[in-house]
């Protein structure tokens, strides 16, 4: 197995990092406090179930069947939990989604309030040192009883049923427990029911979009800056009077960063007085994005300290409380804004790039900046693909969050769809980095065919970086691989 090279503490805050470093193997501590208070909370339901209090899926039925006995046996009420949710279709899903759906599992049954056993979540943590992957297909969950379905492929994956991924290799999950030196996981009707009941999936993926997306805004600012710098334009459009009158506080942050960069700059003074909106408006499209990516922060913020199950369990105040905290509308909402910053941040990126390939435009730089137009054609076939992430992107960003449809015999009646809208936002983000990517190669490619060497240090180092790693297209050949290239660059480059 590869060495351990992280810890991931759950008696501390969840952060979207540590969903990052969980895709590949990390130590997760269960320490002592975490340990006494999730047998705490198991005592608790002990206690509670000989006093013959009623506790949903210890004893009855699920969902809309919750007026029903469940099974008497243990074991048995814990193949009930699971079986009937072996229901999701699709291509399974990416692994460091599946990894950081767990992780944030883990940390909310670690708060002690969902009644499961210790063992669970000493399992769960002797997961992430190996590259156990549970295999879990993409459609199945409305998030409104938790990522039901998701989850229990994961859960039954643990137990060593189902398929599971190991260094990456698709075999049944048994075969992947054994070898990765993982005992299967042995569960009663409550652990079951605590693994799937949870909005796990929906917060996993909603934080990483967030982390790429946010990654590929700061990237656009620099690349904007750069645009700017390459074609000689005034930078009067950043001018901190006209972003204060205009008053919106992401707008002015990101006019003072972007004047930073542009520290420097000597205007060419053969622009038009006026730029194009996708320069001249950009520190108001980027300030916006940014007051509504601040938004999300907060809600993944909270979704990642959320204890999201249902009953939960408070042993302090003799109490079991049945409820919803398994409705994932909060996350929902928040992926919806997510995917409508990232189409518009890609609309921005697709409409530089058309401005920089365009001589009408781009201050006599040859069309499509190719170096010999006709005998080649430099950036054309770069310009089609954007134009086809950019209408993929706007397909996919029709909200989710709205769309509910009552289910389980109306015991669902209302649903927040928020792991589509996850898992949507999530595809979209890469996409976004793909376009910022293109972007990236089109600059630098301007480079090459006469754009002038930038007067602001900060764009002139940004230049130097990408044309250092990206060749200058002369002649023709394949871009793809670049265009991933300088996406991977700019992250490494301009980290959160």
């Amino acid at each position: 197995m590869p060495a351990v090279e992280d810890t991931i503490d759950l008696s501390l805050p969840l952060r979207s990092a540590d969903l990052h470093r969980a895709a590949t193997p990390v130590s997760v501590v269960v320490g002592a406090a975490v340990r006494d208070r999730v047998e705490r909370g198991r005592d608790f339901l002990r206690d509670v179930r000989e006093e013959e209090r009623p506790v949903y899926g210890a004893t009855t039925g699920f969902g809309a069947l919750v007026g029903f006995a469940g099974r008497e046996e243990e074991a048995d009420q814990c193949d009930n939990t699971l079986a009937h949710l072996g229901a999701g279709q699709g291509p399974d899903l990416p692994h460091d989604v599946s990894r950081a759906a767990l992780l944030v599992r883990a940390w909310s049954l670690a708060q002690g309030a969902s009644g499961v056993s210790a063992h669970v979540v000493d399992g769960l943590a002797a997961m992430f040192t190996t590259t156990f992957v549970p295999a879990i297909p993409r459609y199945g969950s409305v998030g409104a009883s938790g990522d039901l379905i998701p989850l229990a492929y994961a859960t039954q994956a643990l137990r060593g049923r189902g398929q599971a991924y190991l260094g990456g290799s698709r075999m049944p999950a048994a075969e992947a427990l054994r070898q990765a030196g993982l005992t299967p996981l042995t569960l009663d009707g409550r652990d079951a029911l605590a693994l799937v009941n949870g909005t796990s999936l929906t917060t996993a993926a909603t934080a990483l979009a967030l982390d790429s997306v946010r990654s590929s805004h700061r990237a656009l600012q620099a690349l904007t800056c750069l645009l700017v710098d390459l074609l000689g334009c005034d930078p009067g459009f950043l001018h901190p009077r006209l972003l204060g009158a205009y008053g919106h506080p992401g707008a002015i942050d990101v006019a003072d960063g972007m004047r930073k960069t542009l520290a420097g700059i000597l205007p060419a003074g053969t622009r038009a007085l006026q730029e194009p909106y996708s320069i001249r408006c950009s520190p108001q499209l980027l300030g916006a994005a940014e007051d509504a990516l601040r938004y999300v922060d907060g809600v993944v913020a909270a979704d990642l300290s959320s204890v999201s199950d249902n009953p939960l369990f408070f042993p302090d105040d003799d109490l079991v409380v049945h409820g919803g905290n398994f409705f994932g509308q909060p996350a929902a909402f928040a992926a919806d804004v997510l995917a409508t910053v990232t189409a518009q941040l890609g609309n921005l990126a697709e409409r530089q790039l058309d401005l920089l390939v365009d001589p009408a435009r781009n201050g006599g730089l040859p069309p499509m900046l190719a170096a010999g137009p006709g005998r080649q054609h430099g950036m054309q076939g770069v310009q089609l693909a954007t134009t086809a992430f950019v209408a993929e992107i706007r397909r996919a960003a029709v909200p989710a969050s709205m769309q509910s449809l009552p289910t389980n015999l109306h015991n669902q009646d209302v649903v927040p769809f928020g792991t589509q809208a996850a898992l949507r936002a999530y595809d979209m983000a890469d996409l976004l980095r793909l376009l910022c990517g293109s972007l990236a190669v089109g600059l630098r490619q301007a480079a090459h065919v006469g754009a002038r060497r930038p007067t602001a240090p900060g764009c002139a180092a940004l230049l130097d970086t990408l044309v250092e790693a990206i060749p200058a297209v002369d002649p023709d050949r394949p871009l793809d691989a670049d265009v991933r290239k300088a996406a991977e660059l700019l992250t490494a480059t301009l980290p959160l």
